[in-house]
């Protein structure tokens, strides 16, 4: 990533995690989310961050209730969750 976002992180203690070079599948989930919050949720500015974050946590929750993952054999990570814990 750019100098200047690397300053900006360290201005304001921000810890930047990131993988080596750019693979988006090093990180498969996070690149889903942050796709659906681009594509479906950001279609305008968040007005303050407790509106960011409600967006983040809506996200999350399409992630993992609404969206079926091929992996998964087209199931939601909660679908299979809770058939895991249902023995």
């Amino acid at each position: 990533c750019s100098s200047y976002y690397q300053k900006l992180h360290r201005q304001h203690g921000v810890i930047c995690s990131m993988t080596d070079g750019y693979d988006c599948y090093q990180n498969a989930l996070a690149e889903r989310v942050n796709g659906i919050l681009k594509t479906e949720l950001l279609l305008q500015r968040p007005a303050d961050l407790a509106q960011a974050r409600r967006m983040v946590g809506e996200s999350v929750a399409i992630y993992n209730h609404e969206r079926p993952h091929l992996s998964l054999q087209m199931q939601t990570p909660d679908a299979v969750h809770r058939a895991s814990l249902a023995g």
